[in-house]
């Protein structure tokens, strides 16, 4: 039996240089270069590894506007053999939740799946939390936090997951759902030949219409959005302040003191 793993990918801006509209409360996607999100490249990796111990395809799944397939081509240049891209300004303006939901029903539309790979956050929104979504929508287990991948077969995979100061060797059957951190592997880069394959494979482009029949139009796009930004505030970068002592003796006393009011001894 061949496994058959779906990665979630997410293409966000190069977020050294994006910048932020203060009055919309969102990023300025427009701002800075894209690239695919530093941890699904992890997400991608583990996938393909998984392919090449036990064999299967692996599919590369994005939801965002149509310059997003640029990731996905990047997906296949490093391993992943299809990509679907779910573009529609209906699915535009959604949280986590609606973000999870349709994906959830794009990865049902696909059929049948053994894995989801997926990063442990995006650093354009940070909050973790689509990877365990989609598996509480496609009702099936999930791992978070996972630093190695310690065996697999095409019956089972064990895990190792990294919980506040704990490590825990977990092992599972399938369908799951596993979300990796950056020291679950080092991501391959392309080589010219798979990226020129890349260029040569289709990516599919699923809208509205192609899903509707797995779809809740009310819990979609900004609709299906039960969050929203309300306010943002953006903190003062405090400023050095430096202090000089004329001599060792009273610097001794006031370095302490600096010391133990900030609990730093």
């Amino acid at each position: 039996m061949d496994l058959k793993t779906i990665v979630l990918i997410k293409q966000v801006p190069d977020i050294t240089k994006v910048k932020f509209d203060m009055e919309k409360g969102r990023i300025d996607r427009s701002s800075a270069e894209a690239e695919i999100n530093p941890f699904d490249l992890n997400a991608l990796e583990a996938a393909v590894q998984v392919k090449e111990k036990v064999g299967g395809r692996v599919l590369a799944i994005s939801m965002g506007p149509p310059q997003a397939i640029s990731a996905l081509r990047d997906a296949i240049s490093r391993g992943a053999d299809d990509a679907i891209l779910i573009e529609d300004k209906r699915f535009a303006g959604a949280d986590t939740w609606a973000t999870s939901y349709t994906l959830a029903q794009a990865i049902r539309k696909t059929g049948d799946f053994h894995l989801i790979f997926c990063g442990e956050k995006t650093v354009d929104g940070d909050t973790g939390q689509v990877g365990a979504e989609v598996a509480e929508k496609l009702n099936i287990p999930h791992v978070y936090y996972v630093s190695k991948i310690k065996n697999v077969t095409v019956e089972g995979i064990t895990l190792v997951s990294e919980m506040d100061d704990a490590s825990y060797v977990v092992e599972s059957g399938f369908p799951l759902l596993v979300s990796v951190t950056k020291d679950v592997n080092k991501p391959r880069l392309p080589t010219l030949r798979e990226k020129l394959r890349a260029m040569k494979t289709e990516v599919k482009i699923w809208h509205y219409e192609d899903m509707s029949e797995f779809l809740n139009p009310e819990k979609v796009g900004y609709t299906g959005s039960p969050t929203s930004v309300h306010k943002v505030i953006v903190p003062k970068e405090k400023e050095r302040r430096g202090r000089i002592f004329k001599n060792v003796d009273e610097a001794i006393p006031a370095i302490l003191e600096a010391l133990e009011r900030e609990r730093l001894i």
